[in-house]
């Protein structure tokens, strides 16, 4: 619960924040997690938007440029997918779609819908080919990561239709469909935070194989090694600590 409790409390903090400096009751956040200056000095800009920005136009601003380093360069360091574990908004709705998917026992065998894992790789690639062919920034027209974070930084009411149809989504039709099947948002920092600093290991003779971390972790195979081998989680965990915190025979650190 310690990880978790720290995720949501930075989740919704940097929203404040956001809140706060676009309402000019602070400076140290003002913009939005696509583009956005600390203290009204640094520029933060996100780079995946800005990668289809550049590849739809051939140019782009410096300033998107040193924004976009930064964000990239503090991500791919810091923990593997952390802006998906603790910044994204909408990690907010799809877990509680999960929780309540839980608490009123909905059969995890009930299939609406199927995709294969690397479906938002293949969608990663599409949003930068398209990006580039017809010369408008593909994914970041239609992001639903957008549309949110934008929603409630700005205090718009009318995000609460997309929240609703992400909820809806991944509570009836399929499981932690959103974030683990579709996003390429996600995938984007999988590939760039392969070599990140705070990773979760694995320690294998300490473990009893009971599952438990299986069973609560929402991108479950990033756990194959569980039971078999030692060694670190790869780069498609969100860096949640689910598997920590549940775990009573410490074979997570």
């Amino acid at each position: 619960m310690r990880v978790n409790i720290l995720r949501r409390v930075t989740q919704i903090l940097i929203l404040v924040l956001f809140i706060l400096g676009n309402l000019k009751l602070s400076g140290i956040l003002v913009g939005n997690l696509s583009s956005s200056r600390v203290f009204g000095t640094i520029p933060l800009s996100d780079p995946f938007a800005v990668l289809q920005i550049y590849l739809a136009n051939l140019s782009i601003g410096t300033t998107a440029i040193l924004g976009a380093t930064i964000v990239l360069v503090f991500y791919s360091l810091i923990a593997p997918r952390a802006f998906c574990g603790f910044v994204c908004p909408v990690n907010l709705v799809t877990d509680f779609a999960y929780f309540i998917r839980q608490k009123f026992g909905f059969s995890k065998d009930r299939k609406v819908l199927t995709l294969p894992k690397n479906f938002r790789y293949y969608f990663l690639a599409l949003s930068l080919i398209l990006s580039f062919i017809i010369g408008v920034p593909a994914f970041e027209n239609i992001s639903h990561v957008g549309v949110v974070q934008r929603g409630i930084i700005f205090l718009n009411s009318s995000v609460l239709g997309v929240i609703f149809a992400i909820f809806v989504f991944d509570l009836f039709i399929m499981e932690r469909g959103v974030c683990s099947h579709i996003c390429p948002l996600g995938a984007f920092y999988a590939l760039t935070s392969k070599y990140s600093f705070i990773r979760i290991k694995h320690d294998a003779s300490k473990c009893n194989k009971c599952m438990d971390c299986k069973t609560i972790c929402p991108e479950k195979q990033v756990l194959n090694l569980v039971g078999k081998t030692s060694g670190y989680i790869n780069s498609e965990c969100i860096s949640c600590g689910r598997c920590v915190d549940v775990c009573h025979n410490k074979a997570f650190s």
